[in-house]
């Protein structure tokens, strides 16, 4: 995640869903009515132990007792942001649920189908799935070193064709093309489900142009990419550790289901 200043958007209007979501166990999610089970076809990506099967900076990243550790200290700066990539390949259509925790002042991400950074080491750009300890941005979709925003958490949006270039579509942080076609839900509620400083569960659904982030089994951020020309179908899956303070961010029980 880059940093950011955004403002939560209000423009709404109602919308059918396009097909049925999944979140995390079984019942309906707030915000979204559609019946969710997530409990078979899950494989580990991590065993627990060790960086075997990810790609990354081993002096910031690290791996002991199950969970897999991105760190910040004093002693072990960060200038740029900085992934452990998974070796596994480029998924196209999938799920993946994780639990994750961060330190009050972390600044991470979930990255998927994204593409390599030419002339970087261990760096992505593509979709993200926004993770900081303050919470201020957590379960929204950000696509890292391109149209920034697409969905603030509690939007459902689609994003049109694109006929601008990527510096002439972006306006205070977001891509100002984007349509706002729904709410999942009130800001105050939602943020109430995620736990400050403590493990919460990440779902992410990727499914043709769908991408549905949930948060504690609720859905955060649903969006319909319709953009052809910027849009990404597979690619690579990581997680970030955003340059800055000392921070800590970590992962457990890291499955994907393709």
């Amino acid at each position: 995640m880059i940093s950011k200043l955004k403002v939560i958007t209000v423009a709404v209007a109602p919308c059918m869903m396009l097909f049925s979501s999944c979140g995390s166990g079984t019942g309906k999610q707030s915000g979204d009515s559609t019946e969710v089970n997530t409990d078979a076809g899950y494989t580990s990506i991590f065993n627990g132990k060790d960086l075997r099967g990810w790609d990354g900076d081993t002096v910031h990243w690290s791996a002991e007792n199950g969970i897999l550790t991105g760190e910040i200290t004093p002693e072990k700066p960060l200038l740029h942001n900085t992934y452990i990539i998974w070796q596994g390949g480029q998924p196209g259509d999938f799920e993946l649920k994780l639990q994750f925790r961060i330190t009050s002042g972390g600044n991470s991400g979930i990255n998927y189908r994204s593409e390599k950074k030419e002339g970087s080491t261990y760096a992505l750009k593509g979709y993200q799935a926004d993770i900081d300890g303050a919470n201020r941005y957590s379960g929204q979709n950000f696509d890292e070193e391109g149209r920034t925003t697409l969905a603030y958490r509690g939007q459902r949006v689609t994003v049109p064709e694109s006929n601008v270039a990527i510096h002439e579509g972006i306006k205070h942080n977001a891509w100002a093309a984007v349509q706002v076609t729904e709410t999942l839900g009130e800001a105050e509620a939602l943020l109430s489900v995620i736990k400050n400083n403590e493990w919460n569960e990440y779902l992410l659904v990727a499914k043709g142009n769908r991408l549905q982030h949930y948060i504690n089994g609720t859905l955060m951020s649903d969006v319909t990419d319709n953009d052809t020309v910027n849009r990404r179908l597979k690619g690579w899956l990581g997680l970030q550790i955003h340059s800055g303070p000392p921070m800590k961010v970590e992962f457990k029980d890291i499955q994907l289901k393709q």
